[in-house]
């Protein structure tokens, strides 16, 4: 009973943590130019609790802006990298404002 309670409230954390998500930082597989960051943003547009989309082709990132108190679910944004031809690696999110992230992406030295 008491595993049972303590799992009932981690998923109730981890659903308020998603809520209040400003961005979605994805690492994707398979970015090599332009056309391949037009395709994705194109993709991740469509998905209705998107504000903005950036990618960063040197350290194959794809970050999402969040609409207010909105969030996109894992296997809608897998989905979304898959259907345009991609391979999402990793998916996190913070609190962390689109131009936050992008300066602090920028900073960091490019993937190889």
């Amino acid at each position: 009973m008491k595993t049972t309670r303590w799992l009932c409230i981690g998923l109730l954390l981890m659903e308020s943590a998603m809520v209040h998500a400003r961005s979605v930082e994805m690492e994707v597989n398979g970015l090599v130019c332009a056309f391949c960051a037009q395709g994705i943003q194109k993709a991740i547009r469509k998905i209705p609790a998107t504000q903005d989309v950036f990618v960063d082709l040197d350290h194959r990132i794809v970050a999402v802006q969040l609409k207010d108190g909105q969030d996109i679910p894992d296997e809608q944004l897998r989905a979304a990298v898959t259907d345009a031809g991609y391979a999402t690696v990793r998916i996190g999110r913070s609190d962390e404002t689109l131009d936050a992230l992008r300066a602090r992406i920028k900073a960091e030295p490019a993937r190889d």
